[in-house]
């Protein structure tokens, strides 16, 4: 399985994922794609198997993804203080990959009906859906 891991700013959200995809299923190969570099060393550090940066990088690795991780924002174009770029939003969209979204509420985006969790929990809830697609 090809999993990618979208994340900005300072990758910590991407960061936990990666370790935690890592702990449950060490086998699985990661691509981790930061729309800086700061996020994409972030998520390497934390066990990626490959990593890159920017818009085009987002691209290329949506159409090979199998799975594709991130906060919700990856997905609304100028999103994440901007670092989204339309064109980003739209290759997460329009890829074929099974797309896991974190719920984050921030930068102007609130997902209404969704409990407010801490990072921890809702990393435990993108390793449970990992791991049913995995099987």
């Amino acid at each position: 399985m090809n999993i990618l891991v979208i994340d900005a700013q300072g990758g910590g959200i991407g960061r936990q994922v990666i370790g935690a995809i890592k702990k449950n299923f060490p086998e699985q190969s990661v691509t981790a794609v930061g729309t800086n570099s700061t996020a994409a060393s972030a998520m390497l550090k934390a066990g990626a198997d490959q990593a890159a940066t920017g818009e085009n990088a987002v691209a290329v690795c949506c159409r090979k993804a199998d799975l594709i991780i991130g906060p919700i924002g990856i997905v609304i174009a100028d999103a994440l203080l901007g670092e989204i770029t339309p064109a980003m939003a739209a290759a997460v969209g329009q890829s074929q990959a099974k797309r896991i979204l974190i719920p984050v509420n921030h930068c102007d985006n609130y997902i209404v009906g969704v409990p407010d969790l801490s990072m921890a929990k809702l990393i435990d809830c993108v390793i449970k859906e990992v791991e049913k697609n995995i099987k």
